[in-house]
């Protein structure tokens, strides 16, 4: 694949595809691409000297293109990719494209329902600072990585990897990283059942306790997690409560931080500062000490990365901190939702929490209907926006934001049809000392620049 000389990515301004587009660059091959709307990202990429199209069309596709990749978001009959196949040009999905680029690399593949970003994060930082020199993916926005990709001269290759349409599959790993099993992208997966299926052929890929590096790291307190039946490899399981190789315990919860005691096979392994909030957090952090310690990194060099880990783009970043605290979170599962709003309660002690909802997908929020309503009880007021519909996506439910918030059991809540709406309402009820979450997965953050 390094044999190429020009690539064409269309939908370039995902955060997946963008970081491979990057890749690509690292690796002195051309790179062109397009996407549907201009974008934070896309801007980004077009400052790294990469052609951004705007509008996807046939005449962009020329015959010295080697291979097209396109996102899961684009259609088979997408102008540019009809034009690839009229051309003869090799077509990969990203995934695909991403399976051949990691095969020869060392690659540690961080995967589950939530906290993947934010872990990969972590482990990426971790290695960075040890001098391990790792490439690295991350799904955000990152700091002391090129955006959201690391090009690093070691064998070790960092992924998040994603379990929508089982895509992780696809992918060979040297080394897993799991960190829970749950309902989600009910328009691929039939039940829960069939996630947990997936998630165990995943695992199955890890044989061979002899090769180097060669291990599975879980999380042991996921109920999902222990249904599976693990294979013979190394394994090293983490969580909160004992029973678990690695462990969390004597856990503070302070003003802006939070720190906790971490135990490894019976040994004291000291005290573990983080200034990112929620046991979701501990929970990620156990899951890079874990990797780490495999890499026989001095404990001492772990704490320091983690202490200065400051989070992630749309991970609890804060925006600002002044009259009002504003955070943009990605959040958009319930069971994400509530720890958020949890975590926010318990690094803002006393303070007012607005919660700023977008619900993304209309088939998740129908499937996931009555958790969303249960999901919201960390918050004093609710503003929540229509729901995002994600294009490219099969949406087979008419389910409105009107719906949920009518069942949702709070004494301030707000229903707006549109981010103008949104907006608009979250300025009049904000006040002085409030802690203002805007959260999901669609465009809500777009707005974080009009809250005053």
């Amino acid at each position: 694949m390094f044999q190429l000389k020009k690539v064409y990515l269309t939908g370039i301004g995902g955060i997946g595809v963008s970081a491979l587009a990057r890749f690509f660059v690292s690796k002195g091959i051309k790179v062109e691409g397009s996407d549907a709307e201009r974008s934070e990202i896309t801007e980004g990429l077009e400052k790294a000297g990469i052609k951004v199209n705007y509008e996807q069309k046939d005449e962009n596709i020329t015959e010295d293109i080697d291979l097209l990749i396109y996102s899961a978001a684009v259609p088979d009959g997408n102008l540019e990719r009809c034009k690839a196949k009229q051309l003869g040009i090799k077509q990969k999905s990203y995934f695909e494209a991403l399976a051949d680029v990691t095969e020869d690399y060392d690659l540690v593949s961080v995967t589950g329902t939530h906290g993947k970003s934010t872990t990969t994060a972590m482990i990426a930082k971790i290695l960075i600072d040890a001098d391990k020199d790792p490439s690295a993916i991350v799904g955000s926005q990152c700091e002391g990585l090129d955006v959201n990709f690391r090009a690093g001269n070691s064998d070790l290759f960092v992924l998040e990897s994603c379990e929508y349409r089982a895509h992780m599959l696809l992918l060979n790993p040297q080394s897993i990283v799991l960190t829970n099993i749950e309902e989600d992208h009910l328009d691929y997966y039939k039940d829960l059942n069939h996630i947990i299926q997936t998630f165990q052929q995943f695992v199955n890929k890890i044989k061979g306790e002899s090769e180097k590096n060669k291990v599975l790291i879980y999380n042991n307190d996921d109920v999902n997690i222990r249904k599976l039946e693990m294979p013979d490899c190394k394994k090293i399981s983490y969580g909160l409560v004992h029973g678990a190789d690695l462990w969390a315990e004597k856990i503070k919860k302070e003003s802006g931080k939070q720190i906790f005691t971490a135990n490894f096979q019976g040994h004291d392994l000291g005290e573990f500062e983080l200034i990112v909030p929620g046991d979701f957090n501990i929970y990620n952090a156990l899951a890079a000490i874990a990797y780490s310690l495999t890499l026989d990194i001095p404990v001492g060099k772990i704490k320091e990365s983690l202490k200065k880990f400051r989070g992630i783009w749309r991970r609890f970043e804060i925006i600002k901190d002044e009259k009002f605290t504003l955070v943009s979170d990605y959040a958009h599962h319930p069971t994400a939702i509530n720890e958020t709003l949890k975590a926010a309660r318990e690094f803002y002690p006393g303070k007012r929490v607005v919660c700023v909802f977008q619900p993304h997908q209309h088939d998740r929020t129908q499937k996931l209907f009555d958790q969303f309503v249960t999901s919201f009880a960390n918050a004093d007021v609710l503003v929540m926006s229509e729901v995002y519909d994600v294009k490219g996506r099969n949406e087979n439910s008419n389910v409105s934001s009107q719906d949920l918030i009518a069942k949702i059991d709070l004494q301030e809540k707000y229903y707006c049809k549109d981010l103008t709406e949104t907006t608009k309402t979250v300025n009049s009820v904000v006040k002085n000392n409030d802690v203002v979450i805007v959260m999901g997965a669609g465009d809500i953050f777009q707005i974080v620049k009009s809250i005053k």
